[in-house]
């Protein structure tokens, strides 16, 4: 990515715009970079502009210390500025999380879609984050980076022959290089569950999606985000799993945000 807005506390953000229509903030999720989201962004460009963007501690963005989820907003809030005076936001898994907590801080945001923003549905799915996270700051306080993406892996239900297969891989450098952002995901999630009260305050349209799929409680999880806010919404995608295909996601995204904007 060869273009930079400077956040806040002075941190580059490095980004790309795809279009020239109305800005749409493209936030990726866990061991994600901008070039994860480009194929969406392409496929948007055609009536947005839409902006993929490392976050900081990945590809060519800065990574200033200390980390505070307030600050990936702020770098939202600076790619928002970068275009004019609003946007669009979409996250996906995590990124979800990201967006959603950056329209309740009050950036300008006209509409927010998620998608499989993976909070917990009940006791043992929201104890089993809370383990997580413990054994996840226990992990990369030690340095064990290649331990810390296993654990990571493991939790999202990667199967450990795979996981086995993928650190033999030409990939496994890269996603160790990662491994300290996989923190600031954990801390975007807030804890793991829904954030009811978050977003019963929130004004704007949600559209919060899944794949049909996926497992239930995914696709519960992502009810229960659109029916606690007020201008809520919800879809599925028909065939789609985690690893959603641009191609069938565009269109419900395009059709969400409309080109008034």
């Amino acid at each position: 990515m060869d273009n930079k807005t400077i956040s806040r506390d002075g941190t580059p953000i490095a980004y790309e715009r795809h279009g020239d229509g109305p800005t749409v903030v493209l936030v990726g999720g866990a061991m994600c970079t901008g070039a994860t989201l480009a194929p969406l962004a392409e496929a948007l460009s055609d009536r947005f502009g839409a902006v993929t963007y490392d976050r900081r501690g990945r590809g060519g963005s800065g990574d200033t210390a200390p980390f505070a989820v307030a600050r990936e907003i702020e770098d939202i809030a600076a790619l928002i500025e970068a275009f004019g005076d609003s946007a669009a936001l979409y996250g996906i898994s995590s990124g979800g999380a990201l967006a959603l907590q950056a329209v309740a801080s009050g950036l300008p945001v006209r509409e927010v879609a998620v998608y499989e923003t993976p909070f917990a549905v009940d006791e043992v799915a929201a104890k089993q984050r809370a383990e997580y996270t413990g054994r996840l700051t226990e992990l990369l306080g030690q340095g064990r980076r290649g331990d810390a993406v296993e654990l990571f892996l493991t939790l999202v239900g990667t199967p450990p022959e795979m996981i086995a297969g993928v650190r033999m891989s030409h990939a496994w450098p890269g996603m160790e290089a990662l491994a300290p952002t996989l923190a600031y995901d954990d801390a975007a999630m807030g804890g793991g569950r829904v954030p009811r009260e978050r977003l019963a305050a929130l004004s704007v349209p949600l559209l919060s999606v899944a794949g049909d799929a996926s497992p239930a409680w995914m696709r519960e999880a992502a009810l229960t985000i659109a029916e606690a806010a007020p201008n809520g919404s919800y879809r599925t995608l028909e065939g789609q799993t985690h690893m959603v295909d641009p191609q069938a996601l565009a269109p419900v995204l395009a059709e969400f945000f409309g080109t008034d904007g």
